[in-house]
């Protein structure tokens, strides 16, 4: 089967972008993505209004990425979108017009985990980018998760570590928030931290057993830090903003390659994929990088367009699970709380 000419339309709407793709045997023609601005202003996703903007960007987008893969609907030979998880109003709308799209056009439809994308994102065929051998261990990083992966192959994936409140994106964006650095905050302080000196100030690491994280402290304890230096100076984080932004990234890399180190040492699995939005981060990236030379890993990075939520990893996942007839049916439902 995988001789053939298959063509896969993958469509992504767990969040507020918008996105479709088209991938030909294993390597993307397409690759779209609307971002929806609007949310700035509230300082966070607002639900109703991620789910309205899906409606209005979805035809287009998907109409966008047809075209410049250069087929028609026509010669699709089955739709992936995202199941789940994430917010049921956005999951709807993407679930819904796949669905229809599917039934329309008599081709088969498969259903995709958020979450398993972002870790099979390093199975897209692009020059210049490795596939991680199995058994791997993949670490998922954005804006809702936090979890180290423990991939056995393409469909046997086992949880091993996970955060037991916020997400590591949510600890960059409501200490950038404090900082006044607006929404999204992650990449800003990335930007910044590149300026600073990442030990200037110290942000104690939470305690947590196993290979678990906790961000929850972490983010409280930067807001007392914050409230209380600019009680005693009014302009601290004017001067001192860089210093700050690195202080914060350095802790954040610091937490995540503890647990890292922790869960090669109990699998003694040495090749790490990293995925999820806040991958992106250079920050992170580097410190990672260095990590293969200091304790000889091997590291797998995704192309940056990969990284974020995009439909090319939706798209990746369907063709896997299209060589294995593994389809679902026009039952199957949007499931905001889906498990890996």
């Amino acid at each position: 089967m995988a001789s053939q000419n298959i063509y896969i339309l993958g469509i992504e709407s767990s969040c507020d972008d918008t996105a479709a793709s088209v991938i030909h045997n294993g390597k993307i023609l397409s690759n779209i993505v609307a971002s929806q601005k609007i949310h700035e202003q509230y300082g966070g996703v607002v639900p109703e209004l991620a789910s309205r903007a899906h409606q209005q960007n979805i035809v287009p987008v998907v109409d966008q990425a047809l075209k410049i893969a250069g087929i028609t609907k026509a010669e699709l030979s089955a739709i992936a979108f995202t199941k789940g998880p994430g917010l049921m109003g956005s999951l709807l709308v993407g679930t819904s017009f796949a669905k229809s799209l599917a039934f329309g056009l008599k081709i088969p439809l498969i259903d995709v985990n958020h979450m398993q994308a972002h870790i099979l994102a390093h199975f897209i065929d692009e020059e210049g980018f490795k596939t991680p051998p199995f058994p791997f261990l993949a670490m998922t990083i954005s804006g809702g998760h936090t979890q180290i992966v423990k991939v056995e192959n393409h469909f046997d994936m086992e949880v091993i570590g996970q955060t037991i409140d916020d997400a590591v994106g949510e600890a960059f964006d409501k200490s950038g928030k404090t900082l006044g650095l607006g929404y999204p905050a992650g990449p800003k302080i990335d930007k910044l931290a590149k300026l600073g000196n990442p030990k200037a100030y110290q942000f104690t690491k939470p305690r947590v057993d196993g290979l678990n994280f906790s961000f929850s402290g972490f983010k409280t304890a930067v807001l007392y830090f914050i409230q209380k230096q600019v009680k005693l100076n009014p302009q601290f984080i004017e001067e001192n903003l860089n210093d700050i932004c690195a202080s914060i990234q350095y802790t954040i890399i610091g937490i995540l390659t503890d647990k890292l180190k922790l869960a090669v040492k109990q699998t003694g699995i040495t090749h790490i994929a990293i995925g999820g939005g806040v991958s992106a981060n250079t920050g992170i990236r580097q410190a990672l990088k260095e990590a293969e030379v200091k304790h000889g890993w091997t590291t797998y990075v995704p192309k940056f367009e990969f990284t974020t939520d995009n439909a090319a990893m939706i798209a990746i996942v369907g063709y896997l699970k299209f060589l294995k007839g593994d389809f679902a049916t026009q039952n199957v439902m949007a499931n905001s709380r889906l498990k890996l």
